[in-house]
């Protein structure tokens, strides 16, 4: 991915929501102007969720997502596919609830409605197939017609409005630099690390130092005591990949903070303090307690993976205790947690803030800790108090 991309997990997303043969699929093909969804008089044609990264004017980036009939009765998969599209819901950044025509709000939108208000994203009440009334418009919403293109236009410009939001920025670094500090990204270049490229943290650190006209400076482990000893002055910070702290921690001086990617995208994301919290529970869990460890992307495992093998085993070190590990990755996560004792979970830089968040208050809402990979990782190496120094971490 280039550095110019903007990544799904960055863009706004937008759902539309509504029962089998509300309109949806068509309007969503007239709001992005292209083919996305099939449509079909036949209800429960869209079976899953389809979702397209764009960019819609006047909003730029996003990604929008049509969804199946949120009254999908079918007997063997209809409860499946209302699952997928309620999952869909809870990395919504904007919801577009259709309704078709003069309908009544029925037993499914009132359900949606209810959804979008306990996970307070914002919706708009849009009533489609507008060419196929007359006068009577009399009914609360939008009304707008994928046919002529009637309300299109103002359907966008709608949505544009809502997707600023309250105007308030979320850094990872940048608001705690200033100009020409320099900071140190330490970047291992292993048999994880993906062919030719950065990962994504690291991609957004290396970019947010820049933007905050400092001095980056990009290096391997390796590498880090030469750096540092060719530098005059002390670098501002050391920001390194959370699974070679250890190695880091023994170079960086005490004099210099140090703090990981996964830490600040954690802090980026919004569950840095409930990290910060779950992480204390770890020392207390019972031999052979169940653990979750959800990792947001999905690739391909590698035989000393962070996820499947580094964490258990430091875990495991740490408490002193044998633990039973489960794992989950990309958009699956369950929304059951009851059988859980911690949940440990990435940065989350491939998840959206307002997913991340679910995940984390789904967490909360069944009383199971939830923490983050680099939050652990560095209190198992007994440095996590030196790694938070200094960060804001409401």
């Amino acid at each position: 991915m280039s550095l110019q991309a903007v990544p799904a997990s960055e863009r706004v997303h937008i759902g539309f929501f509504g029962a089998r043969n509300a309109g949806k699929s068509s309007l969503v093909n007239a709001v992005t102007g292209q083919a996305m969804s099939i449509v079909s008089e036949v209800a429960g044609t869209t079976t899953d969720a389809v979702s397209k990264s764009m960019e819609l004017l006047p909003l730029g980036p996003v990604v929008i997502t049509d969804t199946a009939g949120y009254d999908d009765d079918d007997v063997s998969l209809g409860a499946e596919r209302v699952a997928r599209t309620r999952r869909a819901l809870y990395g919504t950044d904007l919801a577009v609830l259709v309704v078709s025509g003069n309908d009544p709000l029925r037993k499914p939108e009132h359900e949606l409605i209810a959804l979008f208000d306990s996970e307070k994203i914002p919706y708009l009440l849009v009533r489609s197939k507008a060419d196929t009334l007359r006068e009577d418009r009399t009914q609360e919403g939008l009304y707008v017609s994928a046919k002529t293109g009637e309300g299109i236009h103002e359907l966008k410009e709608t949505l544009a409005h809502m997707a600023k939001g309250d105007g308030s920025d979320s850094y990872l670094v940048r608001d705690m630099l200033k100009v020409n500090e320099a900071v140190v990204l330490v970047t291992p270049i292993d048999a994880s690390a993906p062919k030719g490229r950065l990962i994504l943290p690291q991609q957004q650190l290396l970019r947010e130092v820049l933007d905050a006209n400092a001095i980056p400076l990009v290096t391997q482990t390796e590498q880090l005591d030469i750096l540092l000893h060719m530098l005059n002055t002390l670098p501002r910070m050391v920001i390194t990949d959370s699974q070679v702290f250890k190695q880091v921690a023994e170079i960086v001086p005490d004099s210099i903070p140090l703090t990981s990617f996964s830490i600040l995208m954690a802090r980026y994301k919004g569950f840095l303090k409930t990290a910060l919290a779950g992480v204390r529970a770890v020392k207390g869990l019972p031999e052979g307690a169940e653990i979750l460890i959800a990792e947001g992307c999905t690739h391909h495992r590698q035989c000393n993976d962070i996820g499947t093998v580094k964490l258990p085993r430091a875990l495991q070190t740490y408490a002193g205790k044998t633990f039973r590990f489960y794992f989950c990755s990309g958009a699956e996560f369950p929304e059951d947690l009851s059988g859980y004792q911690l949940v440990v979970h990435c940065g989350g830089c491939m998840r959206t803030t307002r997913e991340l968040r679910w995940r984390m208050h789904q967490a909360e809402r069944q009383g199971v800790p939830f923490t983050n990979y680099g939050v652990m990782l560095a209190e198992c190496n007994g440095i996590l108090t030196r790694c938070i120094a200094g960060i804001d971490i409401e």
